[in-house]
């Protein structure tokens, strides 16, 4: 794994995983990403809060990239795009947002998929990339994903790289305009750190 310390967005982390890559959003990516989203509209929606109507745009996509680098600046949360190592085609994202330090030390894990690479173990590979940043460089302790319960193969990522799954929150999200259970996992660092130094 090769990463940047956190801190401001040119020191922010490019990190290479099996067969993945991720790394900050540029607005170079702008045309790729809202292709790939657009392709994937109808495999996203079910599983995201609802799209403003101007999503898509460039003016949005810059408004996007601003918000995430003043997170990162303020060490409140990371936005990476995920890139397939073959071809470097851009294949989805994953964040790691609500950064609470203090006696927490913990974030939030999401991430999507295009439709087009669903079911071939990329974001697998990017969650399980992602999680030596979350533990190693930004210190955290503690990393929580949310799943809705319909959605097994989200669940099947997540307990594949070592998340447990801790409950159920009722109405937790609102997902495509409707309050949505969901499961809740954790990985804490010394999970990671176990799995780490096994065969």
């Amino acid at each position: 794994m090769a990463f940047l310390r956190a801190g401001s967005p040119s020191e922010w982390a490019a990190i290479q995983g099996r067969g993945v890559w991720l790394r900050p959003p540029q607005l170079s990516d702008y045309a790729a990403w809202a292709e790939l989203r657009t392709e994937s509209r109808a495999h996203l929606v079910p599983w995201e809060p609802a799209w403003p109507r101007d999503d898509l745009t460039k003016s949005a996509y810059r408004r996007r990239l601003k918000h995430y680098q003043r997170e990162a600046c303020d060490d409140l949360g990371y936005a990476f795009l995920a890139f397939e190592t073959e071809g470097d085609r851009l294949i989805g994202g994953l964040t790691l947002s609500n950064v609470r330090r203090g006696v927490t030390q913990s974030a939030m894990l999401g991430y999507w998929l295009g439709g087009a690479f669903v079911g071939r173990g990329y974001m697998t590979a990017a969650v399980r990339a992602a999680l030596p940043y979350a533990f190693e460089t930004l210190r955290l302790h503690r990393v929580e994903a949310a799943v809705q319960p319909v959605n097994a193969r989200s669940a099947g990522v997540l307990m594949r790289v070592g998340f447990t799954e801790e409950g159920l929150a009722r109405r937790y999200l609102k997902i495509n305009g409707q309050w949505q259970d969901h499961r809740l996992f954790a990985i804490l660092a010394e999970d990671w750190m176990t799995r780490e130094a096994g065969p």
